[in-house]
């Protein structure tokens, strides 16, 4: 059987596809995400357009590496009013962040593709959308201290799956595709073509 490899350095899509049972190496695809963005925004691209994008890019990158493997990769976008987010890098960004999508509803967008063969042979594009409550600029400082430097590295600096629920007042959509995929198709898929027992 080929080995099933996730074309990413994501913990969070990790730990999904292992607490789920399907057994896959991850390996970081590296591709210019922030170059491919600006080059989309810039052509006037959605935010579910980048993310299918983003996500086949990462599925050939690695094809060209392990053309003997299926490939799962994914890529998420968070969109606010027409603006982009990416992923902060240090707790300044995360607070600009947090601040900018304080009292809006925003939304993230996943997307999923299975390559195999240099061919893709699967793809799900799910949305969810958050609103963030008002919080304060003291409760804002509290979370950053209690949080940690995990969020420094989530889209959006929160984690839905831990403290950053304190962020919200309404989430709509399917969890998973909040935590970076869309789980339950991929595996549905994963299933039916008997890479997983059915």
């Amino acid at each position: 059987m080929n080995r099933l490899i996730l074309a990413s350095s994501s913990k969070a899509r990790q730990q999904m596809l292992h607490n789920a049972g399907v057994d896959c190496e991850a390996v970081a695809s590296m591709i210019d995400e922030d170059g491919y963005k600006q080059a989309m925004k810039a052509e006037g691209a959605s935010a579910m357009e980048a993310a299918e994008t983003l996500a086949e890019m990462k599925a050939l990158r690695m094809y060209r590496q392990r053309p003997e493997a299926i490939v799962i990769a994914a890529d998420q976008m968070l969109e606010c009013n027409g603006v982009w987010f990416d992923k902060p890098i240090n707790r300044d960004q995360t607070r600009a962040q947090l601040r900018a999508l304080r009292g809006k509803r925003h939304q993230l967008v996943s997307a999923a593709v299975v390559y195999k063969e240099g061919s893709r042979i699967w793809g799900k594009i799910d949305t969810a959308h958050l609103t963030m409550r008002n919080f304060t600029d003291e409760w804002l400082e509290w979370y950053l201290d209690q949080a940690g430097e995990d969020i420094f590295h989530c889209v959006g600096g929160y984690q839905l799956e831990g403290l950053g629920a304190q962020l919200f007042t309404e989430v709509k959509g399917d969890y998973f595709t909040v935590l970076g995929m869309p789980l339950l198709p991929l595996i549905g898929f994963l299933r039916d073509h008997g890479i997983l027992k059915a």
